[in-house]
C-alpha cells in the first residue's frame, strides 16, 4: 500500500473513534514509519513478533501542570509490520484501527493487561 493511502486509512481510523474519546485527545501526533529502528530479523525457526505501533509520551494519568513540556506525545505506526501481518487491505484497515486504539489506550494510562480486557 502506498504511504499516502496508508495515512488516509489512519486518518479514517482516528475519525471513526467516538467523539467522547476524540475530544479528550490533546497534543498527540500520529506518525507512520516503515519499521521500528533496530528491528532484528528472526532467527531460523523462530516465530517473529512484530511491533505494530508504539506510544511515546506521558500517559494522561501521570501528567502534571508542573511537568516541563517535551513536545507533543506521539504514536508511531509501523506500516511494513502492519502489512506483514495482514493478507488484504481490509485486514490492514482493521489492524490500523486496532493499533491506533491500543496505543491511545497507553496515552490514556492503560497498561497491557487492561488493554487485553478492552
Amino acid at each position: 500500500m502506498k504511504r499516502e493511502h496508508f495515512v488516509e486509512v489512519v486518518e479514517e481510523a482516528l475519525d471513526s473513534l467516538p467523539q467522547e474519546f476524540r475530544s479528550r485527545i490533546r497534543n498527540v501526533a500520529v506518525l507512520v514509519e516503515d519499521k521500528p529502528p533496530r528491528q532484528r530479523s528472526p532467527r531460523p525457526g523462530q516465530q517473529r513478533r512484530l511491533l505494530l505501533g508504539v506510544f511515546h509520551g506521558v500517559p494522561t494519568t501521570r501528567k502534571s501542570i508542573f511537568d516541563l513540556s517535551t513536545g507533543p506525545d506521539h504514536i508511531v505506526l509501523y506500516q511494513k509490520n502492519i502489512e506483514a501481518v495482514c493478507s488484504s487491505e481490509a485486514e490492514v484497515r482493521k489492524q490500523i484501527r486496532l493499533t491506533v486504539i491500543h496505543e491511545l489506550g497507553h496515552y490514556f494510562g492503560m497498561d497491557e493487561e487492561q488493554l487485553k480486557d478492552v
